[in-house]
């Protein structure tokens, strides 16, 4: 018999694979998370691919207002490379982080259209806000606030964003869309492609995710996409690579106005992003960490602070390079479904959103109907938060309710938290269990109650 030999370059091969995995596995705690290499890079592709469609929606929502979209698109890149690759290598933990869709809407309609403020000025105010909100990051307050986060609308916050999850889902396919007249929704054309696609593709994801398949999103995600390049009209290649033009007479970077920021009229702006940022994005925040098992013992996010900074600094970015204020995206809970528990997620996404700089083409051969199932997967695990609620306080547990509702109700994070957080206060005080109430509370909830009052709420 033969003995089987191995060459010095195979064994040399062979240690370099092994010493790069160790130094990821290490780097990034993916055994002690109990997660492996392979689970990683499934779970930042697949949230790649559920954020990806940002490239495209905030071109067009800023172009509306004048941006330039070709300017915009690079920008859109560079915040969302910046910010997963900061919270995937500084503060480890699975989270993506991108240019905020609801923050990006109030940026083009009313900053810019509605309230005729230049788009200097604009980069201006959105680099302020995240100065703003990192001093408020890294001296502890947003910390904070999570400390005083009443365990129920905690969990009804990720209630709620799983059901805001399966509405945007829904709607981008156009299963569900707005009514009329009688209730605010309706369903749609059920019989189009689209929504075909989207129902079969979730019927899939949760066969697939049963089995315990790995990469089942993804595979849904990926079939769906090829799919609908041989079948569906509305997708075609249109090219591989395109060279980004960093140095245009149209690039945005470095076009911001702080001073014209600074002015009396803009400044109540500036206070509105920061105080919708620090709600919206530390619930968010929250919630996926929650998704992902990465709460301690104490119900704190694993790396918390570092998560909040890297999501207050690419805002700063963001206004420096010429987007919109940048947030963890809520689309990151797909990537924590399909395994992801450390910071090797987020860096894969920002190296794709390095790459997709230059391979703009690419990112129309992911159509609605590809994510959407994914997304929709998602919302419904996080909808089973509501097994976390302790019913036996009563008034906690419909605090959280009351949160989730008016999440969804509103389309908004920040006023289903402050509904939530009213709900527990007059319930505290009627129900005679005012000794229960934390003073951190009580200050979160007059400030929350002052910002809605005072008409400063986005």
């Amino acid at each position: 018999m033969q003995s089987e030999q191995t060459s010095p370059t195979q064994d040399t091969s062979l240690d370099t694979q092994a010493n790069s995995s160790s130094f990821l596995d290490n780097y990034f705690s993916i055994t002690q998370r109990g997660s492996t290499l392979k689970r990683e890079l499934i779970a930042g592709l697949t949230t790649f691919l559920a954020m990806v469609y940002s490239v495209i929606v905030v071109p067009n929502m800023l172009g509306a207002a004048g941006f330039d979209p070709g300017a915009v698109f690079i920008s859109t890149c560079m915040i969302a490379a910046f910010g997963s690759l900061l919270m995937g290598l500084w503060a480890n933990l699975p989270m993506a982080i991108g240019c905020a869709i609801s923050l990006t809407a109030f940026t083009a309609f009313s900053m810019v259209l509605g309230q005729g403020i230049s788009i200097p000025v604009t980069l201006g105010a959105i680099f302020l806000m995240g100065v703003v909100f990192t001093f408020v990051s890294v001296t502890g307050l947003r910390q904070w606030i999570l400390t005083n986060l009443p365990k129920g609308i905690a969990h009804g916050t990720g209630i709620g964003i799983g059901l805001f999850l399966l509405l945007i889902a829904t709607n981008s396919v156009q299963l569900i869309v707005g009514s009329d007249a009688g209730l605010p929704v309706k369903l749609g054309d059920i019989t189009s492609l689209p929504v075909i696609a989207a129902i079969v593709g979730l019927a899939a994801t949760i066969g697939f995710e049963r089995r315990g398949i790995p990469g089942g999103i993804l595979i849904v995600i990926v079939a769906l996409s090829v799919f609908g390049l041989i079948f569906d009209p509305a997708v075609k290649y249109q090219g591989l690579f395109a060279w980004p033009d960093l140095m245009s007479e149209q690039s945005l970077i470095g076009q911001l106005d702080i001073m014209g920021a600074l002015n009396p009229v803009v400044l109540p702006i500036v206070l509105a992003l920061v105080m919708t940022a620090i709600f919206d994005a530390t619930g968010t925040i929250r919630a996926v960490a929650g998704q992902a098992g990465l709460l301690d013992k104490d119900d704190k996010i694993i790396g918390g602070g570092r998560a909040l900074t890297s999501d207050s600094v690419s805002s700063i970015v963001a206004g420096a390079v010429g987007g919109a204020p940048a947030a963890v995206y809520i689309e990151s809970a797909a990537g924590t479904a399909a395994g992801g528990k450390t910071g090797l997620t987020a860096t894969i996404v920002g190296l794709l959103f390095v790459m997709m700089m230059f391979l703009a083409p690419l990112s129309y051969l992911v159509p609605a109907y590809a994510t959407a199932p994914a997304l929709m997967y998602v919302g419904l695990l996080m909808l089973s938060n509501v097994t976390k609620l302790d019913f036996n306080d009563k008034v906690d547990a419909m605090a959280g309710l009351t949160c989730a509702i008016f999440i969804i109700l509103s389309s908004n994070i920040v006023t289903g938290i402050m509904l939530g957080f009213v709900t527990l206060v007059i319930g505290r005080l009627c129900s005679g269990e005012w000794r229960a109430l934390k003073p951190g509370v009580i200050a979160i909830t007059l400030g929350l109650v002052i910002f809605y009052m005072g008409g400063w709420a986005i």
